[in-house]
């Protein structure tokens, strides 16, 4: 039996930070995010959204609408492979990636609906519980807002692994980076497991020489040390660096691909709501598996959480800051990260659902 898609209802909204936020090479005070409503047989939807701006749901809808309608929604590397034939000549990675992504964690919400089956079921669990890591500790926290951050994270949730922001400034500030190493691991103790993510903010040399030091504080992962595109570099680092080097997920599957042959990374991080959605956040976690390499998530923890259970090399999730806060407020079915741990709920989909009402107030398109 057919499912055609029938419909999908796209909306974009920015919804403001709960204070000034700010990274390596970037600084923001809302976050925006496009959301992508499936349906199929009447009244049966699926969602999918992406932290992208309000062009990409325009995108999406002008652009790719067209070339789905009337497929069946079970054929998901179908819709997919339709999606990324239609936007040949616009240039896929960016606002076309994130646009496929949106739709196709939509599709893959609605399949697993239709079929009455939580998507970690359909996928198939490899564990019942997914780890995470808090993530936050932006550049324009001051030094109690930081500590309270990761105090509420390490001692009052029972998360072990925690991540704050350093390269402030594009790496014009690196006393002040280290100086805020040494008060998370003062704050979180010697137990918990300490990360850092520069952003792409610095040099080679530069990152090369920042990483004595964090060592020194017993940071274990050190995320984009240099750009995500600078392979040699990204393997420079990794060579010179004691902490694991990891780098922001840019790209497709060819990218992905091409950054494990360059031997650039210890962990392959993945974001779904960017890099395709869950069909290429699949295929690229299969990838590395055959590379011997374990992969994370970036962003989006709640898009993650059931196919990260089904991923076997999955080494965690990043439960960050200003997603959680986006999909608690905008979505009903937000997991508990108490213990340090997700666990996928046995609602059908992924168990997330848009909240109409009280999204509206962020509506932009």
């Amino acid at each position: 039996m057919n499912h055609p898609l029938e419909q999908l209802d796209v909306a974009c909204y920015l919804v403001p930070t709960d204070g000034p936020e700010a990274d390596g090479t970037l600084s923001w005070d809302r976050t925006p995010v496009v959301v992508v409503e499936a349906r199929a047989d009447g009244t049966t939807y699926g969602t999918g959204w992406t932290y992208a701006p309000p062009a990409a749901g325009a995108y999406l809808a002008r652009e790719l609408t067209p070339h789905l309608l009337g497929l069946d929604v079970f054929d998901t590397p179908a819709a997919h492979a339709a999606m990324c034939a239609a936007t040949r000549d616009h240039g896929r990675p960016g606002l076309a990636s994130s646009a496929i992504s949106a739709v196709d964690i939509a599709l893959w919400d609605l399949k697993s609906r239709l079929l009455a089956l939580p998507l970690t079921r359909l996928l198939g669990a490899t564990r019942r519980t997914v780890p995470v890591y808090g993530s936050g500790g932006f550049t324009t926290y001051h030094d109690t807002h930081l500590a309270s951050q990761l105090g509420g994270w390490v001692h009052g949730q029972g998360i072990d692994r925690v991540k704050i922001r350093i390269g402030e400034a594009w790496g014009r500030a690196v006393v002040r980076d280290l100086d805020r190493v040494r008060l998370a691991r003062e704050v979180i103790g010697s137990q918990a497991e300490l990360y850092v993510d520069a952003s792409g903010a610095y040099t080679r040399k530069q990152a090369v020489r920042v990483g004595g030091p964090l060592a020194e504080h017993g940071v274990g992962w050190f995320e984009a040390p240099v750009p995500a595109d600078d392979l040699t570099g990204l393997r420079l680092v990794r060579d010179s660096v004691v902490c694991d080097v990891t780098a922001g997920p840019v790209g497709d599957l060819a990218h992905f691909a091409h950054m494990i042959r360059a031997e650039a990374v210890d962990c392959l991080t993945l974001d779904a709501t960017r890099c395709g959605g869950l069909t290429v956040f699949l295929r690229a976690a299969a990838l590395a598996q055959a590379h011997g390499l374990e992969v994370s998530t970036r962003g989006a923890p709640h898009a993650h959480a059931h196919a990260a259970a089904a991923v076997p090399n999955l080494r965690h999730v990043e439960w960050f800051h200003d997603h959680v806060r986006v999909e608690s407020m905008l979505f009903s079915g937000a997991l508990d990260p108490t213990g340090g741990t997700l666990e996928p709920g046995p609602a059908p989909g992924h168990g997330m659902a848009l909240r109409h009402e009280e999204a509206e107030a962020y509506r932009v398109l």
